[in-house]
């Protein structure tokens, strides 16, 4: 008899961590090879892990909620043999025996003593300083937890870094009354002294406002980005005062993951947004005339989302640096173009399938790839591969009736394009035989850039390219010519 550890697969480039919706099986219970095992979610979507081989699960190590890395074991198969009636019993009472675990040890290495001064001293006098990400220490804000309590937190991530399971493991221990209280009284995260905010400034990058007179003048008020140490200020629950007819509700996991990365690619990522207009007549034109053939011969409805995507596409080509990532000081030119496209869920959550050599498709492969993904996303269908290896995003706000907008680029892409609502509206017209006033069909085109690594020169020109790929769409056009 053998024992195979399942592991976490990887989900896609810059997904680094899951969490368990759902156990299918429990210990003891018979499994067959690609039979599913659990439900996971990330940030992108929900999917289901099936089982890499067949046999009789004996150990399930994270309960439903679980927060798990990338890689990690999750549970154990016995290959071979069966386990007996009563084995099988007892192994189905131990899970949450086994998931608890980890938690005493992290207890019992916490030293709350009173440290704290040496910890302020070890702040001002030393050069070693642990780091703190923006999202520990949003969570830290939130729940209270001042920074010398911070500081005494165990950390499991790269150099003994606190991660986001340290400090949630140690919040679920010091609501249930197993974490001792720090003798010294010290702050929370969000009214740190500026005195100590100076002495640390280039080390821990806190979570306040820089100005501490504003912050007690006005205590609930939200003084939005920091830009003087890069963390993002989340209101602290305890600082906002609910007056009249009001509701509160919390965020849902995928709500909560989009607001974590949208604060992480401001803070990544120096935003600049170009907009140029474009005059899609010819666009409006031509499918108007042929989309009721269109759905008929080729079984799928013709929008203008993939006409969009096939003129960005042909752009993309000539402008490699918008198709890129950036990784410390290297550029990551990407080859394929995979173009992600934001869909709207019925939640009002929002997902980017991406649609995969897009500079290949015909209009009609285009059209096909959008409906099919626009669908399955709709109907919580989408796969964790549909949402994977987005190289540039288009974001259609038009959709929705607005005519521009300034989208944040999903990291690690360098650019996000927003298309406006197609609008008609008198233009002057250069004829030969003078300027004319006509009726035409206008769109603003917009685009967020990383300006580490794409200029205003380079943005606006590529910007410019495409609102002249849509204006010279050719309204003659066979498009079975292109399947």
């Amino acid at each position: 008899m053998s024992v195979v550890d399942l592991i976490l697969p990887k989900l896609g480039e810059s997904i680094m961590e899951a969490t368990i919706l759902k156990w299918h099986k429990a210990v003891g219970d018979t499994i067959q090879l690609d039979e599913t095992l659990l439900d996971i979610a990330t940030d992108k979507v929900d999917s289901e892990i099936p089982s890499s081989t067949a046999g009789t699960v004996t150990e399930i190590l994270f309960e439903v909620n679980a927060v798990v890395p990338i890689g990690t074991v999750i549970a154990r198969i016995q290959t071979s043999g069966s386990i007996a009636p009563t084995p099988t019993i007892e192994k189905i009472q131990e899970p949450t025996i086994v998931t608890s675990v980890p938690e005493p040890v992290v207890i019992e290495e916490v030293p709350f003593t009173p440290v704290v001064s040496n910890i302020e001293i070890q702040q001002e006098n030393s050069n070693d300083i642990r780091f703190f990400s923006p999202l520990v220490l949003n969570i830290a804000q939130n729940e209270g937890i001042s920074l010398n309590e911070l500081q005494q937190i165990p950390g499991t991530g790269s150099q003994g870094r606190v991660s986001k399971k340290d400090i949630l493991n140690y919040i679920a221990q010091k609501k249930a009354g197993h974490v001792q209280p720090t003798i010294v009284a010290q702050p929370a995260m969000s009214t740190v002294s500026t005195s100590a905010t100076a002495n640390t400034s280039n080390s821990i990058p806190q979570v306040q406002n820089s100005n501490s007179t504003v912050s007690n003048i006005f205590p609930n008020a939200d003084h939005g980005l920091n830009t003087s140490n890069g963390a993002g200020k989340f209101a602290n629950p305890d600082e906002v005062i609910v007056t009249g007819n009001t509701e509160i509700i919390e965020m849902d996991r995928m709500r909560k993951l989009i607001a974590k990365h949208m604060v992480e690619s401001v803070q990544t990522s120096p935003h600049v947004t170009s907009f140029v207009e474009a005059d899609v007549t010819n666009m409006v034109v031509w499918r108007e005339k042929v989309k009721q053939l269109f759905e008929k011969r080729e079984g799928t409805k013709l929008t203008f989302t993939p006409m969009f995507m096939e003129c960005i596409a042909k752009v993309l080509e000539q402008f490699p640096y918008i198709n890129c990532s950036l990784q410390g000081d290297n550029i990551i030119l990407k080859k394929d173009i995979n173009i992600g496209m934001a869909t709207a869920l019925p939640s009002g959550n929002l997902i980017v399938p991406v649609i995969k050599g897009a500079n290949q498709l015909s209009i009609v492969g285009l059209s096909k790839a959008v409906n099919n993904l626009a669908n399955a996303a709709r109907n919580n269908q989408l796969k964790p591969q549909d949402t994977q290896g987005g190289t540039f995003t288009v974001t259609n706000v038009g959709t929705f009736g607005s005519i521009m907008g300034t989208p944040i680029i999903p990291q690690p892409q360098v650019a996000i394009l927003a298309l406006g609502a197609i609008k008609k509206r008198p233009v002057v017209i250069e004829t030969p035989s003078g300027d004319a006033i006509l009726v035409r069909h206008m769109m603003y085109l917009s685009m967020s850039y990383d300006h580490r690594i794409v200029d205003g020169a380079m943005g606006s020109s590529f910007l410019s390219a495409v609102a002249k790929e849509f204006e010279q769409w050719d309204q003659n056009r066979q498009w079975f010519q292109y399947v």
